[in-house]
């Protein structure tokens, strides 16, 4: 059986934490910025974790 493949757009977006818990960024950081306020653009900066309803599909497109 062959190897399976890592869905190269999700090795690009996702991280896995020490804990094993998997780590996002969030949308809507990059572009129409004006509109957007200063603490808006912010709290967007940091990353958050994956909703854990959506934690077996990330894992499978990651192969973990």
């Amino acid at each position: 059986m062959p190897k399976m493949k890592t869905i190269s757009g999700a090795k690009k977006r996702f991280k896995l934490t020490g804990t094993g818990k998997i780590k996002r960024k969030h949308a809507f950081k990059s572009h129409i910025l004006t509109k957007k306020s200063t603490k808006r653009k912010r709290n967007l900066t940091y990353w958050g974790t994956v909703n854990k309803a959506d934690v077996p599909n990330v894992k499978a497109m990651l192969t973990i």
